[in-house]
């Protein structure tokens, strides 16, 4: 009984022994098929990624480079060459880890340790890439490249040397001239431009500071401190809207960033401010745009670009509304702080001409012109001031009826009634103050009759007298030689005249 199942356990065993031998078998075949099918894949992966980076195709090679280095992630030669595709890509960042690992499966490769020796350097890592270079040469002694890239990380280190002691002592241009030779040799280094961007700004050159801080933004990762300082270096500069992008950028990094929120907070406000008033504008809301740019210089009194603006378009939003006394005032007071400004030198001078100040405004007119020689809203604005001047001297129907030039029709009438009646010629006895009444009186007439239609007021308004035949081409109007409205003059036949005025 015991012989028998000891015998029975004996050919269990050998059973299960056989059967784990079969299967072992059976799974090494099928280990050996799929090993052998993915080297075929990952040769056929290299080859399309070498015609894809040889048409040019980067994104499409770069894809076929992932798949070779999954399937075989103990080649140096596929790490070496997806780090090639990234480079071509402009992404060094992500050949470094590459390089390194094809250096790490082959140290004496001596391509990869140049090739990530000169990425070390742009980067101004100047210690690890002088390792590269001297590992490179200890190997190969006339590789001349690597002669050349290891006299120049030497080259890197002295001038940071003397970068540094120049802005120690305050020489920023000096700073900034070794700093250019600097980013020549490690064009991928932050700290250089941040550094050359603080020199800017103290020497007053925001515009440059702004070019040297924007590449910092990809070279460093999480760089709020970057997109904050773009952000205020726009915002002082009156560039609300780029101010605005560059601080969201630092929020989609950290949405609870204190300075960044907070500076957020005070741009959005502006910046709602400064577009609602510019579409009051648009829509011809000239007292709702003056009530918010008078808060555009509450929201931000300490940067004079914000104060500028809102007195220059307030001054704009005044001549619109025909307010030309409180005009001038606006913009005189914008024009002493900025007096190039050649906008507010415009609506300076169409508010002078609202005022019937013509001389003023030719003088505002010829400034403007001296700074935009090129405008052609200028030019037009000098030669219609110009030749109200000269009407002025002759006569301004405007004066001749005591009236603003913002007068309305009724206003007009009221004033052409009251004068008629003033200066009609029955009120008057003697011949020589019957002459001068009759000519007051012509006048008078001629004003009412220029002043009440559209067409003829809208050419006063430009400058030329529509009842004076020498300022109409061709010589001749049918409204009479001498100034007289009427198809007649009256006064001609010496008789009695009467005129009834309705009041």
């Amino acid at each position: 009984m015991t012989l028998d199942m000891e015998s029975g356990r004996r050919k269990g065993l050998n059973g299960v022994l056989s059967s784990l031998s079969l299967l072992c078998v059976i799974l090494d075949i099928q280990l050996d098929g799929v090993l052998g099918a993915t080297h075929v894949e990952i040769e056929q992966h290299l080859e399309m990624g070498r015609k894809l980076l040889a048409a040019g195709q980067l994104a499409e090679a770069l894809s076929h480079y992932h798949y070779a280095v999954e399937g075989d992630s103990k080649n140096y030669l596929t790490y070496y060459k997806r780090a090639a595709v990234f480079l071509a890509m402009g992404k060094s960042k992500s050949a470094l880890p590459d390089l390194t690992r094809a250096i790490q499966l082959k140290p004496d490769f001596l391509a990869a340790r140049l090739q990530r020796g000169n990425i070390l350097l742009k980067q101004g890592n100047t210690q690890e890439a002088r390792e590269d270079f001297e590992t490179v040469l200890q190997r190969s002694p006339d590789q001349e490249e690597a002669q050349d890239q290891l006299m120049r990380a030497n080259e890197l280190e002295e001038l940071r040397e003397d970068a540094h002691a120049a802005h120690h002592r305050g020489d920023y241009s000096t700073t900034i001239t070794v700093l250019d030779r600097i980013v020549e040799l490690s064009p991928w280094d932050p700290e250089t431009r941040e550094l050359r961007a603080e020199c800017y700004i103290r020497l007053g050159d925001p515009r440059k500071a702004i070019q040297d801080l924007t590449p910092t933004t990809r070279l460093r990762n999480d760089n709020r401190a970057a997109f904050l300082k773009l952000s205020t270096l726009h915002y002082s500069l009156g560039e609300h809207q780029e101010s605005l992008g560059h601080v969201r950028e630092c929020l989609k990094l950290d949405q609870d960033d204190k300075d960044c929120l907070s500076h957020y907070k005070q741009v959005k406000k502006l910046s709602k401010q400064l577009d609602s008033a510019e579409e009051h504008i648009e829509e011809a809301r000239y007292q709702e745009a003056i009530v918010k740019y008078e808060s555009v210089m509450r929201t931000e009194p300490n940067v004079p670009y914000y104060t500028n603006k809102a007195n220059e378009r307030i001054c704009f939003c005044l001549v619109k509304n025909k307010m030309a006394a409180k005009a001038i005032d606006i913009c005189s007071e914008a024009h002493q702080r900025d007096p190039r400004n050649i906008n507010i030198l415009r609506d300076r001078a169409e508010a002078f001409i609202l005022n019937q100040d013509y001389e003023k405004a030719v003088e505002d007119y010829q400034e403007a012109r001296e700074f935009d020689k090129e405008s052609n809203e200028i030019r037009e604005g000098l030669e219609r001031a110009q030749k109200l001047l000269k009407l002025s001297r002759k006569r301004d129907y405007y004066k001749i009826l005591g009236v603003n030039r913002s007068a309305n029709k009724q206003e007009i009438i009221k004033a052409y009634r009251k004068l008629a009646q003033q200066w009609h010629p029955d009120n008057f006895r003697e011949e020589a103050e019957k002459k001068e009444a009759e000519k007051r009186f012509i006048d008078i007439a001629s004003a009412k009759e220029v002043l009440t239609d559209p067409e003829m007021r809208q050419k006063f308004d430009s400058g030329e007298d529509p009842l004076d035949p020498e300022s109409q081409q061709g010589g001749g109007g049918g409204q009479g030689g001498q100034g007289w409205p009427f198809h007649f003059n009256p006064f001609e036949s010496g008789g009695n005249y009467h005129f009834k005025f309705n009041h």
